[in-house]
C-alpha cells in the first residue's frame, strides 16, 4: 500500500500521533546513540553552546533566507510539484499558534540531536545530510521537495561545521519549520 493510501486512512489525530511518535523515536535513537558512540554524555554537550550572535548570524537569519527560498519556490512552480501529499496542511491547517510553536520545537530539538549532534560529530557532514533527506522519504517522489530538502539539508550541516554548535542548528530548523507551519496555517 502506498504511502498516500495509508496516511488517507489516518485521522488527523492519529497523524498527529505519528508524528509525534516518530520524533520520539528519533530524541530517543539520539540519546541511545550517544551512549553508544561517546565517552560520556557530556561528550555531547560540548556541541551546546548559547552565544546570541552565533544563534542570530548563522541560526535564524539562514532559516529567513530558506524560508524566503520556498516561498520563491511556492510562487514558480505548480501546488502539485510542491505538494507532500497533503500531510503538513493536515497537521498544520487550522491549528493554535502555540501547537505549531511546540511542534517545530520538538521536530527541530529530536532531528538536530540525532543527525548533527550524533551523525554528523560520528560520521560526518555528508553522511548526515544524505541520511537527513533521505528521512524525509516522503519527498524522495516529488524532485522539487527531494532537492529542496537535500539543499536545506546540506546548509544546516554546514552551519553546524562552522559553529560546532547545536543550538545554531536547532534555531535554523525551528526558523524554518515554524515559519513555514504559519504559512501553512493561515493559507
Amino acid at each position: 500500500m502506498k504511502q498516500r493510501e495509508i496516511i488517507k486512512q489516518l485521522s488527523d489525530k492519529e497523524l498527529k500521533k505519528q508524528l509525534f511518535l516518530s520524533q520520539a523515536i528519533l530524541l530517543g535513537i539520539a540519546i541511545l546513540l550517544s551512549l553508544i558512540f561517546f565517552n560520556s554524555f557530556s561528550d555531547w554537550l560540548v556541541y551546546i553552546e548559547w552565544n546570541e550572535k552565533e544563534v542570530l548570524l548563522f541560526g535564524i537569519i539562514p532559516g529567513l533566507i530558506i524560508v524566503i527560498f520556498d516561498l520563491f519556490l511556492m510562487k514558480i512552480f505548480p501546488k502539485h510539484a510542491l505538494d507532500d501529499g497533503g500531510i503538513n496542511e493536515r497537521i498544520l491547517r487550522g491549528q493554535p499558534i502555540g501547537f505549531i510553536f511546540l511542534l517545530s520545537i520538538f521536530v527541530s530539538i529530536s532531528e538536530e540531536l540525532l543527525f548533527r549532534g550524533v551523525i554528523q560529530t560520528t560520521f560526518g557532514y555528508i553522511v548526515a545530510s544524505v541520511i537527513f533527506a533521505l528521512v524525509h522519504f516522503r519527498y524522495l517522489t516529488k524532485p522539487i521537495l527531494f532537492v529542496s530538502i537535500v539543499m536545506v539539508s546540506f546548509i544546516i550541516g554546514y552551519l553546524f561545521e562552522i559553529t560546532e554548535n547545536i543550538l545554531v542548528t536547532i534555531f535554523a530548523h525551528f526558523t524554518v519549520d515554524f515559519l513555514l507551519g504559519l504559512i501553512i496555517r493561515f493559507k
